[in-house]
């Protein structure tokens, strides 16, 4: 292969950067439902303190995996306080009336700590030793295969800048 041919590849393969981020999560959880297992406790457990019920969808594992899966690729090294307080929500007091304002409340620590193990198992993500997680040159090539074929998918005409 030449080098012309080098940056004509090259230059085709889309970055996360370059498209949008539900298109790129909704394409990579349908992915991941395939390579990584969902753990029978996910259907009862909250995703974070400020929250009254579990989520309701039935994909939500794949998703917040996903959705996890770009947040490190966007911000490594990264770790799971930090995760914790992008994924976390105001917690109200009572539902009924307002006594005080809100006060943040971050996400489920285990369902972070529990996402990113099971990447991990995958080989998508790898930690670094005290700074957190990092993506894998497979999980890099994996997320910029799935940007490219979503980039190619791509027919909204309000998204058309990304194109």
């Amino acid at each position: 292969m030449g080098l012309n041919e080098f940056v004509k590849n090259y230059a085709s393969m889309a970055t996360i950067y370059d498209v949008p981020a539900d298109a790129l999560i909704a394409a990579v959880a349908a992915r991941l439902e395939d390579r990584i297992d969902e753990p029978d406790w996910v259907a009862f457990t909250k995703s974070g303190a400020g929250n009254e019920l579990p989520p309701e969808q039935d994909d939500f594992w794949y998703v917040r995996s996903a959705s996890l899966l770009r947040k490190v690729a966007q911000n490594e090294p990264i770790g799971i306080e930090r995760l914790a307080t992008e994924y976390g929500s105001k917690k109200r007091g009572s539902n009924r009336y307002s006594v005080r304002p809100g006060e943040h409340a971050g996400g489920s620590r285990k369902l972070i700590r529990s996402s990113l193990q099971a990447l991990e198992d995958e080989g998508l993500v790898t930690t670094a030793a005290g700074e957190g997680r990092r993506v894998s040159d497979e999980g890099e090539s994996f997320l910029s295969t799935v940007a490219s074929d979503v980039l190619e998918d791509l027919d909204r005409p309000e998204l058309e800048r990304y194109a």
